[in-house]
Parts: C-alpha cells; structure tokens; sequence
C-alpha cells in the first residue's frame, strides 16, 4: 500500500501577484474506515470481542473529550497526544485582554514516536488525473 498523492499548483507565498507558481504533493484520501471495520480489524490483534472493542473506543472517546475540555493534554503511548489549543484577537494591553477575545478553541494531535517512524517510510503513488 501507499499514501496516494496528486499534484496540486500554488502561489508563491508572500509575494504580491503569486510570483513563481510551483506543483506540490496533496494526499488524497484512499477511502474511510468506520468503527465497524476498525473494530473487526483490532479483533484480529486481540482476544476482545467486537462488543467490548466498541465499548472500549466509546469510553476512550468519552475521557479524551472530557480531559480535553478540562485542559489536559491526553497521551495514549505509542498512538500519540492529544492537547487543546485556542484561537484569539490580540490585545494592545495584557490587561485589557478577556476572555470575549477568544475566537474557539480545536484539539490537535501529535503522532506517537512509532507512528511518525512508520510515516517516515511510507511509499508515495501519484493518482491518475481524470478529466
């Protein structure tokens, strides 16, 4: 398997006009997994049945989003973290910033230390355009 890519033209950033356009990779999706497949496919590494490999997606689902809102960053080993992070205006003053200035807030995740590794050698196919 490979990640699929296509090509995809761009400005160059900063510069009025565009400047030099040039091609960079895009991934492309190669489809979804849904929780149904995730779980017959961990079924396959594990003794647990479908039902408590389910249960046990929901209840990880359920403490990261209750960590996340309390402001903890979530690390789960060798999958990876995940911590919040907030959007805001800026204020001229410390004093005069509040919480109003706060646009949302988003999770963000980082890969674990195996995860990036596995990237690292991940092989590349370019997708056919189709006109």
């Amino acid at each position: 398997m490979a990640i699929k890519f296509n090509l995809v033209e761009k400005p160059q950033p900063g510069v009025a006009g565009g400047g030099v356009k040039k091609w960079y990779a895009s991934a492309k999706a190669d489809g979804e997994i849904s929780i149904d497949e995730l779980t017959v496919e961990i079924e396959k590494f594990s003794a647990l049945s479908e039902a408590d490999i389910r249960g046990v997606i929901i209840a990880v689902e359920n403490v990261i989003i209750n960590q996340i809102v309390n402001g903890k960053i979530v690390r789960l080993d060798k999958l990876g973290s995940f911590y919040p992070s907030l959007s805001s205006e800026g204020a001229v003053n410390e004093t005069d910033f509040n919480v109003s200035f706060i646009k949302g807030a988003k999770i963000n995740y980082r890969p674990g230390k195996r995860i990036s590794e596995a990237l690292k050698v991940a092989k590349f196919q370019k997708v056919k355009r189709v006109w």
